[in-house]
């Protein structure tokens, strides 16, 4: 048995610079499966991905996933990268068990729940209010900066990181606090201290999955370890059902062990898996 990829087409390229090309996934020169690959936008050509990858089920468990993976790597190589990222749904374990051969590990995870009817109540000494134009000022300054490291830490050129973390922020904030749809609190505690903030707002998270999505949480670091962090959480839970939203998404990273656990005891659950593989 000889597994090959044979293109389809040509290499497309978008105004984005990625580029994306389909193959049949073909033993002794048969079709047997599919494949799409492409890189991702932003990353100068540097990092590779999966778009999809189908063996026809008569045709499983014989390896050719396996050896099609490899092969992929191999064309991407050629393309000039030097990292991989691939996305699979927790249910999808064939998936995530090919991942896993193959040396892929948890990058990200991207988490969602379903709100309660009737908000929750805040943790007594603490209560959550709308940010000012004035902390948002403050706030704007340093965010584009901290959102811009999260892509560095993805393996993006630094000032490729820069441009989308700025890109972004224009995007999904472009008249600031007025935003239609776009909240942004702060939580006080009962000594008038500002300890945290959450920026909420309506997003689609997947393709036809629309959600109060969090966008940004954080404690500020002299408070943390003491409960803000659930607290800003709550309030974000209290701000979707105010606007209607029946669920609420978020992204967090794997490696942020403390976030995911909080999320995992508020009762989100993972939508999908966020993988990365260096070559």
């Amino acid at each position: 048995m000889t597994t090959t990829l044979r293109p389809t087409g040509p290499i497309q390229q978008g105004a984005d610079g990625a580029r994306k090309r389909a193959y049949d996934v073909c033993d002794n020169g048969r079709p047997v499966g599919a494949v799409e690959i492409g890189t991702e936008p932003g990353s100068g050509g540097t990092t590779g991905t999966i778009r999809g990858l189908r063996i026809d089920e008569r045709n499983r468990r014989r390896g050719r996933g396996t050896i099609a993976g490899l092969a992929v790597e191999e064309v991407l190589r050629g393309w000039g990268c030097s990292r991989m990222t691939v996305e699979v749904e927790p249910e999808n374990t064939a998936g995530l068990r090919l991942a896993a051969a193959l040396g892929y590990t948890e990058r990200s995870r991207n988490m969602v729940k379903d709100l309660p009817r009737t908000p929750p109540v805040l943790p007594d000494g603490v209560t959550g209010r709308p940010m000012t134009e004035d902390e948002f000022a403050q706030w704007e300054s340093t965010a584009v900066t901290g959102y811009a490291e999260t892509f560095v830490a993805r393996g993006v050129p630094a000032d490729e990181a820069r441009r989308r973390a700025e890109t972004s922020h224009r995007t999904h904030l472009p008249h600031g606090l007025a935003t239609e749809g776009t909240y942004i609190h702060v939580l006080v505690d009962d000594g008038g201290r500002t300890v945290g903030h959450v920026w909420v707002a309506r997003f689609e998270m997947h393709p036809g999955m629309v959600v109060g999505y969090i966008f940004d949480v954080e404690v500020l670091e002299e408070f943390r370890g003491r409960g803000y962090g659930r607290a800003l959480m709550l309030e974000a839970e209290r701000i979707a059902l105010a606007a209607g939203d029946e669920r609420m998404g978020l992204h967090v990273l794997s490696d942020n062990t403390p976030a995911v656990r909080l999320y995992e005891s508020l009762g989100y659950e993972t939508t999908r898996h966020n993988l990365v593989k260096p070559l």
